[in-house]
């Protein structure tokens, strides 16, 4: 099963802000984190917004954060909410209920075959949260480019030739 560029890019801003944490990120910090079109993720973050997956905040200040909730989302939610169509073959019914005819319907067991390999699927995202998958935040921070300085504060000598912390 292969899902589509929406549902990747939908996967990988809730990551990116389940990583960043509470503080706010533009559509460009995630674009430019993840080398992807600008363009295609404020569609992305606009259905994110309207699903209350995402909070925006307008202004000058402004940009993205997880809503409250979206930390306990599972992975297999977020596919079905994103992807348009899970007919794996035509004999499937598409997003609109329509199915094209086959000649072997009555009698192919394929069809159930690939039905539980397509509900397999799914189940085993449903066993993955946002919050899960973004885990442990420190690596997954480096390479979007989100690491944090750490100060680090000078040893100095005393008098007795010990160090401390100046």
């Amino acid at each position: 099963m292969r899902l589509t560029d929406y549902t990747d890019y939908s996967l990988r801003v809730l990551l990116y802000l389940a990583v960043r944490g509470g503080g706010l990120s533009t559509i460009q910090d995630i674009s430019d984190a993840y080398g992807i079109s600008k363009n295609h993720l404020m569609k992305v973050v606009q259905q994110l917004g309207e699903l209350g997956w995402v909070e925006t905040v307008r202004g000058r200040n402004g940009g993205l954060r997880l809503a409250e909730q979206t930390n306990a989302l599972t992975v297999g939610e977020i596919v079905r909410a994103t992807e348009s169509d899970f007919a794996l073959v035509g004999c499937f019914p598409d997003q609109h209920g329509e199915r094209r005819g086959c000649v072997i319907t009555a009698q192919c067991r394929l069809r159930g075959a690939l039905e539980a390999a397509r509900n397999a699927f799914l189940t085993e995202l449903d066993r993955h949260t946002i919050g899960e998958v973004a885990q442990p935040h420190g690596p997954l921070a480096a390479l979007l480019g989100l690491s944090q300085v750490i100060p680090i504060t000078p040893v100095a000598n005393t008098s007795d030739g010990s160090t401390s912390a100046a």
